[in-house]
């Protein structure tokens, strides 16, 4: 009769090798649940950004009409509604019901938002630059502060996401036939165990998106990111010593020629005001998931002259990876329904990070539980366990380190509001 076989080498590593990533999701989980819920939480939020303002602005409000203001005609509206404001650019609309944003300087240094009806050409009104879409945009990409310490420390958040990532396809087996699988409400701890997975396998696809779109960040904020091709300039002008400011007649030559030349190029953004002389148009065209910077026609600003443009079909692999990472982190790609979409995965990948530290939470206070079973007289004056302040007190010193950030971060939130600064 044979000796019985020892335990495979492979069937002891397997479960050792499963709680080693268990244990490693569970670390950068619960370390970082602070920072990585309110993160994903204001980027969830920016997705909506520009409809949560038009809903709080009524100057943003238009109603729909047959025709469309010219673009010279749009920014005559706000030169002869605040003469003294000096326009940067101005922009189109959101929406169909959205007021076209021109975006100003005051006198006083001051940013703020004028608002034109792009089929009347009339101003409804102007708002101050600090909105939510602002609020959100900063705290989401740089806790509003210092861009080369918040930017750099909100980018890489995408390594510990990358590693939850990695970490819970190999705990989690056979995750491909989790999609449909009914939460268990028989315990709490079984419960949000289920939700935490099935949210989790739901959210697969656009957590990898947002990791690698939050490593690009992290790589342009290190020094890698990649430069535009550099625009034409009039031969004939220097720097001016007055900046020309694009007259509404210039503008609407410009944006004519851009169509007869250009038919499929849609214009997003007009920059009338220039040092070098250049009137810019910015917008879409052939090239999929660009930033308008992409497209780009230069004309003269004098008088509307053709001077040369740049095309995303051109550019690069790297300036294309450049361009494609925001349209791709916040869906902004594809109107209202891809907005939908992006802040219904946004909220999905928030709820990851909370119901990860509750989990923690549920399996300390079973454990508490079961230990004050083993002494009763230790359990007698002892309330039940609460499984959010075990979980708090799970975070150790990063539960302060995140505090101090979200603290640092209202600080300068509060000061933005009341100076109306960037």
């Amino acid at each position: 009769m044979g000796q019985p076989m020892p335990a495979s080498n492979d069937a002891t590593r397997k479960p050792r090798g499963r709680r080693l990533w268990f244990d490693l999701h569970s670390w950068v989980g619960l370390k970082l649940c602070v920072l990585m819920a309110f993160v994903c939480l204001t980027g969830t939020l920016a997705v909506l950004a520009h409809e949560i303002d038009w809903l709080l602005h009524p100057p943003m409000r238009v109603e729909p009409a047959p025709t469309h203001a010219s673009w010279g005609a749009v920014l005559a509206a706000a030169r002869t509604a605040h003469p003294d404001w000096r326009i940067d650019f101005a922009e189109a609309p959101e929406g169909p019901r959205f007021a076209a944003r021109v975006r100003v300087t005051t006198p006083d240094g001051q940013r703020r938002f004028v608002w034109v009806d792009p089929y009347r050409g009339t101003v409804t009104g102007d708002t101050a630059f600090f909105n939510v879409h602002r609020f959100l945009r900063n705290t989401h990409r740089h806790l509003m502060l210092p861009l080369y310490i918040g930017l750099p420390l909100v980018a890489a958040l995408s390594i510990p996401l990358a590693i939850s990532l990695l970490s819970s396809l190999y705990i989690y087996r056979h995750w491909w036939r989790g999609f449909f699988v009914r939460p268990r409400g028989d315990r709490p701890r079984r419960w949000w165990g289920d939700i935490h997975r099935l949210a989790g396998v739901w959210s697969l696809g656009f957590v990898a998106l947002i990791a690698l779109t939050g490593t690009w960040y992290l790589v342009e904020a290190l020094g890698g990111g990649a430069r535009l091709p550099s625009l034409p300039e009039p031969e004939r002008l220097a720097i001016a010593e007055t900046p020309i400011d694009a007259s509404p007649a210039a503008i609407d030559r410009a944006v004519a020629e851009a169509r007869r030349r250009w038919p499929a190029f849609e214009i997003r953004q007009v920059f009338p005001w220039s040092a070098d002389g250049l009137l810019l148009l910015r917008g879409q065209a052939e090239a999929v998931l660009v930033r308008p910077r992409a497209n780009v026609i230069a004309f003269d600003a004098t008088d509307g002259h053709w001077l040369g443009h740049n095309e995303a079909r051109d550019m690069g692999v790297h300036q294309r990876i450049a361009e494609m990472a925001d349209p791709l982190h916040f869906g902004n790609f594809g109107g209202l329904p891809v907005k939908l979409v992006w802040f219904a995965f946004g909220a999905l990948l928030t709820t990851l990070s909370l119901t990860g530290a509750y989990l923690y939470g549920l399996r300390a206070a079973d454990a508490l539980r079961s230990a004050r079973r083993r002494d009763p007289a230790a359990a007698e004056h002892a309330g039940p366990p609460r499984p959010w302040p075990l979980a708090w007190r799970g975070m150790m010193r990063w539960r302060w380190l995140a505090t101090g950030l979200l603290l640092a971060c209202a600080v300068a939130w509060s000061m933005a509001g009341s100076t109306g600064a960037t």
